[in-house]
């Protein structure tokens, strides 16, 4: 399955999640590099977890980063394509304290 060009959640083995748009994925390395990166380091239970981020996005009370130009990150354990919804919600530059 490809992912290139979509804009997407990640998650990896060391629990990190983030979002960004998919510009290589290789899935027998089990890394993925990502234009515009962003991380997020909180989201509230309304979310309903990190399939939630895919499907909304973050809502009021996440905490997310400002993007990256280019990162790459390895452990890939979960990729999700996001919504429209989900990538408006992402590139909000949400960071609620």
């Amino acid at each position: 399955m490809s992912f290139l060009g979509e804009k997407v959640v990640v998650t990896t083995a060391h629990r990190g999640v983030f979002f960004g748009e998919v510009l290589e994925y290789d899935t027998a390395a089990k890394t993925i590099t990502l234009k515009d990166s962003r991380v997020i380091v909180y989201w509230p239970a309304e979310v309903r977890g990190f399939i939630g981020l895919a499907y909304t996005g973050p809502l009021t009370g996440s905490r997310v980063s400002p993007p990256a130009p280019k990162a790459q990150y390895t452990d890939v354990t979960g990729l999700l394509a996001c919504t429209p919804e989900a990538i408006k919600s992402w590139e909000s530059d949400l960071w609620e304290n």
